[in-house]
């Protein structure tokens, strides 16, 4: 299963592909992070986000995205801006035919560290260790992006099996 991560923002957008090589077994296969331009319109800061999102879903073809799900912070602000890009990548997911996920901040830390209340530092070297990578990867986005499909792959399935166990016990009634 190849799972495109994706860590939404408006200035900066981590992206990561992790592919499953067998049981508890990943692969990076690519990382990066899209920038928008802060001086321009918001109009046109959506439009760059889905023209680069676009790339990457044509270019790596993820069987699933798996979005960061926006959490109240302090800062309406910058909810708001992680809302809009986090819109632009669900509705790509949409036309493009494949299914999207979301997972809470927490979720993702508790599946790549062991603890929802990990600090990005912990969550960074965990996913330097789960992909055999020689570096961290940075901006930090861009390891949040890889960290989102890498819970994707651990949580994900055994969530989906569930949902179908759930389905197939309800029709039986």
């Amino acid at each position: 299963m190849r799972v495109l991560g994706i860590d939404p923002g408006l200035t900066r957008c981590g992206v990561g592909v992790v592919d499953s090589t067998g049981p508890q077994k990943l692969a990076l296969i690519a990382v990066g992070v899209i920038k928008t331009d802060v001086d321009a319109s918001l109009d046109q800061r959506l439009l760059q986000l889905e023209k680069e999102i676009s790339i990457w879903i044509n270019k790596f073809k993820p069987d699933v995205i798996a979005v960061e799900r926006v959490f109240s912070q302090l800062n309406v602000r910058t909810a708001m801006a992680t809302g809009q890009a986090a819109g632009v990548a669900l509705l790509l997911a949409a036309k493009a035919g494949i299914p999207v996920v979301m997972h809470t901040p927490s979720e993702v830390k508790a599946a790549v560290t062991g603890s929802g209340r990990a600090d990005k530092k912990q969550v960074a070297q965990m996913v330097k260790r789960l992909l055999k990578l020689k570096e961290i990867p940075k901006p930090v986005d861009s390891t949040d992006a890889l960290a989102l499909a890498i819970c994707h792959h651990w949580r994900g399935v055994g969530n989906a099996r569930l949902a179908t166990a759930k389905k197939k016990a309800t029709k039986k009634r």
